[in-house]
């Protein structure tokens, strides 16, 4: 099994993150707080650089109100297609 950091599937996970956040009209820093992390974690999984586990991914659906399954059917409806 490949890695998935950068992958298609990973990119599409952070698109919709990122749309999430913008449709919420909160910056890295206000959803940050809201998570109780510094700023660079929301810029480091919203670029890549990290990946986030299960937990972290429905903590922050929530701050976003967000439906966290529909990301996962989503991006499993289109795994491993190019």
């Amino acid at each position: 099994m490949p890695k998935s950091l950068r992958t298609p599937d990973h990119i599409r996970m952070m698109e919709l993150l990122i749309a999430a956040r913008n449709k919420a009209g909160l910056t890295q820093e206000q959803l940050a707080e809201r998570l109780d992390k510094p700023q660079s974690f929301v810029s480091k999984y919203e670029t890549g650089e990290r990946r986030l586990d299960v937990i972290e991914f429905i903590w922050i659906a929530r701050e976003l109100d967000f439906d966290p399954a529909r990301a996962v059917r989503e991006i499993a409806a289109s795994y491993g297609k190019k």
